[in-house]
């Protein structure tokens, strides 16, 4: 029976990575999305209480629930502060990831595993993975990106990273390099191929 590998996307904030995870969606891949799930663990009652505990009733919104900029105030500018967070939503999040693959691996309409989680390296999964790949997108694509979506301010951009493993590492652990300084067009061609090399190696 064909192993489904398990795909880990790298690169820097802003990068695409989601994007190329939308690429190996169109090939028949299962994505599983980290942020997706961490915004609903984010709002589960007893996580929420140790975030007000903590900050206050500040971190929510007008609804109730859990507002990710105000967090991302407290958190990017204090490891400390970083570190409370992710030591309450990571294990539940990998806990869910974990279940998703075990779950995914069984579909016969599934060609791969795509692990779309922003500090993979970072929260050790890289060793999760059959495959890296790592999106690399030049700093001004990237800070173009970010003003476009306006997701996070430029500030909030270099904070952010300041917290992140370095770029030529993530490089370095790679399998695999995707450019993505140019349109989606050429980017799904670049993926064809990494996922047809990829798949010839997992048999």
């Amino acid at each position: 029976m064909k192993t489904k590998p398990i795909i880990g996307i790298l690169g820097g904030i802003g990068s695409g990575k989601s994007t190329v995870a939308a690429c190996f969606a169109e090939l028949g891949c299962k994505v599983i999305d980290a942020d997706a799930i961490a915004h609903e663990i984010l709002d589960q009652a007893d996580i929420s209480q140790k975030l007000i505990h903590r900050w206050g009733t500040g971190v929510l919104d007008s609804n109730g629930m859990v507002n990710r900029d105000k967090l991302a105030g407290h958190v990017f500018g204090s490891e400390e502060a970083l570190k409370f967070l992710n030591a309450l939503v990571h294990p539940r999040v990998l806990e869910r990831v974990e279940a998703m693959i075990k779950a995914h691996r069984s579909g016969s309409d599934i060609s791969g595993i795509v692990l779309d989680i922003p500090l993979l390296m970072e929260v050790g999964w890289e060793k999760r993975c059959d495959f890296l790949i790592f999106v690399n997108c030049s700093e001004e694509k990237r800070r173009e990106r970010i003003a476009k979506n306006a997701k996070i301010d430029i500030e909030q951009f270099k904070k952010r990273e300041n917290f992140q493993i370095s770029l030529d590492k993530k490089k370095e652990k790679a399998h695999y390099e995707v450019s993505n300084n140019s349109d989606k067009s050429d980017m799904a061609e670049q993926i064809a191929q990494i996922f047809s090399s990829i798949t010839g190696s997992s048999e």
